[in-house]
């Protein structure tokens, strides 16, 4: 086994760039009002940015998760970092990845890990003066995007304008949260595809909040309406369920799960379970842009598509370089919040987002006096 101190990427050639400080803040930014979806109300979204210093760059990196994340990567992840090569970025993620060991791979540890991984990745493409696109060398110069938000406590005239407002941008797709009143979502369902009509595609989201034979009830009504994408139905620690709705959904019907994959394993079992027709993976969670490469290359193998999850701007450079990318979610929480911390921001074009690759890393650049008002500290208190 490989002495971890005596690694690639942990001592540099003398006058080689090192990473010279890891830095982390947090911001938690309320919503203009709660939303819901089948599990889950909330009121804010905190967003965890990590800067990486080497040389005369910047890289930076965020996660929406917990304020816990930015302690991982104050207490265990800088340390760790620090000093290693900035160029050997798949070093420093299995340095990290050992690191914390004790702490467990899940929740606000992983997300630790994938801001850290984005901030080194933007890091590497600013000091070689690429952008990330060709930096990955990537499969595509473009990903579809579709739209993600339809709340289940919005009233139907907000939802309407929601999803309307995709279709009418050119977005191919929208998708909407279920399972709050399982027993209003097809008249829910049935309202959205009034609004978009027969060209935009209808998707599902129920957050595992239905039961196993809920969900095959359900996937049929949702069916009538030409529903293509159903996310989730049952939870996506029940396997079992997920294949067994996989196998009796409508024809044309697909089942997908994965955001709440952590590493490669979750995925690993989807895949050997037959438990979707198109894995997730969320850039954020599963490890950053190294993480959901390792699960793109399962999906590969597994003759799958791989569909991003969330964070639409780390997401559109990180699938461009996934040869089986079917799209990923512009969803409305991060849209807003993206709008408001970053300069260099994309924006749909003819349905998709396409990353600027004139534009070093990943384009973005913090706007640190904007989202000053909303910094929480890291411990304690907000």
């Amino acid at each position: 086994m490989t002495d971890p101190d005596t690694s690639l990427g942990a001592r540099p050639d003398a006058g080689a760039p090192v990473v010279r400080s890891v830095g982390v803040e947090a911001f938690e930014v309320p919503l203009d009002a709660p939303e819901s979806d089948g599990t889950l109300t909330w009121d804010s979204t905190t967003l965890v940015v990590v800067t990486v210093r080497a040389g005369d760059e910047v890289g930076t990196g965020h996660t929406y998760a917990p304020r816990a994340a930015g302690l991982v990567v104050e207490d265990t992840l800088a340390g760790v970092v620090t000093g290693r090569d900035p160029f050997a970025v798949g070093a420093a993620w299995g340095a990290m990845a050992r690191a914390v060991r004790n702490q467990g791979r899940r929740g606000p540890v992983s997300a630790a890990i994938s801001a850290v991984d984005v901030a080194l990745w933007d890091l590497k493409a600013r000091l070689l003066g690429l952008s990330l696109v060709d930096l990955l060398g990537g499969f595509h110069d473009h990903v579809p995007a579709y739209g993600s938000g339809g709340f289940t406590n919005l009233s139907d005239a907000d939802l309407a304008e929601q999803v309307g407002g995709w279709a009418r941008a050119g977005l191919p797709a929208v998708k909407i949260k279920v399972g709050s009143d399982p027993e209003d979502d097809p008249r829910r369902v049935r309202l959205v595809r009034e609004v978009v009509g027969d060209a935009t595609g209808v998707f599902v989201d129920a957050n595992g909040a239905y039961g196993r034979s809920q969900a095959l009830r359900l996937a049929e009504r949702f069916a009538e309406h030409d529903v293509r994408w159903f996310e989730e139905p049952v939870s996506s620690d029940d396997l079992d369920g997920l294949r067994l709705v996989r196998d009796g959904a409508p024809a044309g019907m697909d089942v997908a799960a994965g955001e709440y994959g952590w590493d490669v394993t979750h995925a690993r079992d989807l895949l050997a379970h037959g438990a979707v027709d198109c894995l997730q993976a969320d850039v954020t969670r599963v490890g950053g842009i190294t993480g959901l490469l390792r699960v793109a290359a399962l999906a590969d193998a597994a003759g799958l598509e791989l569909s991003a999850h969330c964070a639409p701007q780390l997401s559109a450079h990180a699938m461009t370089a996934v040869w089986h990318a079917r799209h990923l979610e512009y969803f409305a929480d991060h849209v807003r919040l993206d709008a408001l911390a970053f300069d260099g921001v994309l924006e749909p074009r003819d349905g998709a987002l396409r990353p600027d690759r004139s534009r070093p890393g990943h384009g973005l650049a913090v706007r640190w006096s904007d989202l000053a008002p909303y910094r929480v500290p890291l411990g304690g208190a907000a």
